[in-house]
């Protein structure tokens, strides 16, 4: 399943350079993953500094 950001990010952006899918970008005021796209890796989980992404 998919990842998905919570309304906890602060939009640092460090997922977006994490991801070795291209899965997540910028969205309105905090970062967004294409579930489509996502591997569903968890590099993502890894490297937010407040746990932002979550499985789900």
């Amino acid at each position: 399943m998919a990842y998905k950001i919570t309304d906890d990010c602060i939009a640092c952006g460090a997922c977006a350079a994490e991801c070795p899918a291209g899965a997540i970008s910028e969205g309105d005021g905090k970062y967004v993953i294409d579930a489509d796209a996502c591997l569903d890796c968890g590099a993502c989980a890894g490297v937010c500094p407040v746990g932002a992404p979550t499985e789900g």
